[in-house]
């Protein structure tokens, strides 16, 4: 386990958060936002030689001293020792995410989302996520429409209520209102988890060729325009639609000398070892969820 003096000023430091540290929805929605603003969801150390560990000062010392990113189960889990820290109640909830090619689902601890419960009220938090990822934390008490800029998300229960299941869903780039075409991105439970109950999965993604992470080197952040978004050999800026545009999207194909520039000039990322790119195609789960 690395030696590491964790500061609660210096993580929110590192996220450019500036305000007063208090415990109130405000504080918590500024935070989520600030933390995908300057924090990168990536898996380089995967495609570069080094093993995901979980531990919370490696975590500490990878994000906020080395100002790295990191997949779901490390960007979330110190959100949420920040979030302890400022006296929120944090509990670590369990996904699973749909492929939207095959229609399936991620295993059990597929991925790493936390809960907070704030006077009364529970609200979802996500750092560790992709492209349909939300920006600031969405109401776990509301299954109706909650918009974010141009996008709109919702939760939703299994009918039989009982199982506890719930899906996040939200119709891509566009919003169509209470009618419009939604698609799920993962489903949960609520059953609370601990760090060591994601061990497990957190080697399959650093290791199977079943895996996304395993399959392809990925670096993408939440830019205040849009995204851009690091696979392989291939950057992609992705902008927002704003008044009189729609969503507009541009690739470029990177030579391999290249990269160690991009990552370091479009996410301040310096790598310690050499990234060998990769972008292959998944293997099928043997196994349906």
């Amino acid at each position: 386990m690395t030696s590491v003096d964790m500061h609660v000023d210096a993580y929110l430091s590192r996220i450019g958060f500036s305000g007063s540290p208090s415990r109130s929805l405000h504080v918590l929605r500024s935070v989520h936002a600030c933390h995908l603003l300057s924090v990168p969801f990536e898996n380089l150390t995967v495609h570069s030689g080094g093993r995901v560990q979980l531990d919370p000062p490696h975590l500490y010392e990878k994000l906020v001293l080395q100002r790295r990113g990191g997949f779901c189960y490390e960007n979330n889990s110190l959100f949420a020792w920040l979030l302890t820290q400022m006296g929120f109640q944090v509990t670590l909830l369990s996904a699973q995410v749909k492929n939207q090619t095959t229609g399936f689902y991620g295993p059990p601890f597929d991925h790493l989302v936390v809960m907070v419960t704030l006077d009364g009220q529970r609200w979802l938090c996500d750092v560790g996520f992709g492209v349909p990822g939300f920006r600031t934390p969405l109401s776990l008490d509301t299954r109706g429409p909650q918009e974010q800029g141009h996008r709109v998300y919702r939760i939703t229960e299994q009918r039989n209520e009982r199982s506890g299941l719930l899906f996040l869903e939200w119709q891509k780039e566009e919003n169509g209102g209470e009618d419009g075409c939604w698609t799920e991105i993962f489903k949960f439970t609520l059953d609370p988890r601990r760090t060591e109950d994601y061990a497990e999965m957190c080697q399959f993604h650093q290791s199977s060729p079943c895996s996304f992470f395993f399959c392809k080197s990925l670096c993408t952040i939440l830019t205040p325009e849009g995204r851009l978004t690091y696979i392989g050999r291939r950057l992609t800026t992705t902008t927002f639609p704003r008044e009189g545009s729609g969503l507009e999207t541009s690739t470029r194909d990177l030579q391999g000398d290249e990269i160690p520039g991009v990552l370091k000039e479009k996410f301040g990322i310096v790598l310690k070892s050499p990234l060998i790119p990769k972008d292959e195609p998944m293997t099928l789960l043997p196994v349906i969820y």
